[in-house]
């Protein structure tokens, strides 16, 4: 299968490092003119620079703008106004029990891993819309189905995240615009090696770190190691091509079968 999405415009959010990062590089080799999104302007320049030396032909743009505010989302929204692949990806996650967590973090964990998303399809799926073409996607979790005990807040803004997907799906119903949702599983990204070594300690090398926390935190894997970040980005570059065109408002897994169902 070879996937050819020149001519497209993408807009990837949270994408100067990680998922993101791995997500910007695999639209930009799929022939995708691709704005890389953070909120930090030189690390956004930093994060396109690196791309154009790994895709030394790719059409890359830097888009700084904190897309968690109104403000930032418009910010985006004006830089690159006709975008026809919206990858939902910026996102936090963190540790912590869930008695413990007060009314401002819940907000924060919902303004950067929901409403982001919230207000940037709004602003993009009219043109979408009008033009009979587009791809939304959201980078939900496994954790939105299999809520973690030390991690609640984020599991359930995940949840939300697979909520917006199937129903922005109905709202784009009868066109070529389609809305999906990733659930990504546990990723190998420098956050999450952080994450990993607050839970297992970091007096053993990562190899034997990851280990503990996949045996420990994340048992029912069948993979039992993390996934890549280019592994999560292939599912998304096919999603965001026409070979797709019949997957809407779905929750495609991506997650090496830590969710034990044998239905999406």
């Amino acid at each position: 299968m070879r996937i050819d999405l020149a001519g497209r415009t993408a807009l990837v959010t949270g994408s100067t490092q990680g998922i993101g990062a791995a997500i910007a590089a695999g639209l930009a080799e799929a022939g995708a003119a691709v704005a890389v999104n953070g909120r930090d302007s030189d690390r956004v320049e930093q994060a396109v620079e690196e791309l154009r030396r790994k895709v030394p032909d790719g059409d890359v743009s830097a888009v700084p703008a904190d897309v968690a505010t109104e403000e930032g989302a418009l910010q985006a929204f004006e830089q690159v106004p006709d975008v026809d692949i919206l990858v939902n990806n910026v996102g936090i996650f963190g540790s912590k029990d869930v008695l413990e967590i007060d009314d401002a973090e819940w907000r924060h964990y919902f303004d950067v891993n929901v409403f982001s998303a919230v207000r940037l399809t709004r602003l993009y799926m009219p043109r979408m819309l009008k033009q009979n073409r587009g791809r939304i996607l959201y980078l939900s979790s496994e954790s939105s189905v299999a809520i973690p005990a030390e991690m609640v807040h984020y599991g359930t803004t995940k949840t939300a995240m697979l909520a917006l997907g199937r129903g922005f799906a109905k709202r784009a119903a009868g066109t070529r615009v389609t809305v999906n949702s990733v659930l990504a599983g546990p990723t190998h990204t420098e956050g999450v090696e952080e994450f990993v070594y607050n839970l297992v300690g970091r007096d053993v090398p990562w190899h034997e770190a990851e280990a503990a926390f996949m045996r420990k935190f994340r048992p029912q894997s069948l993979l039992q190691r993390l996934i890549e970040p280019a592994e999560i980005a292939n599912m998304v570059v096919y999603l965001s091509s026409d070979q797709a065109s019949a997957t809407t408002g779905g929750a495609i897994r991506v997650e090496g079968g830590i969710v034990d169902a044998i239905v999406p």
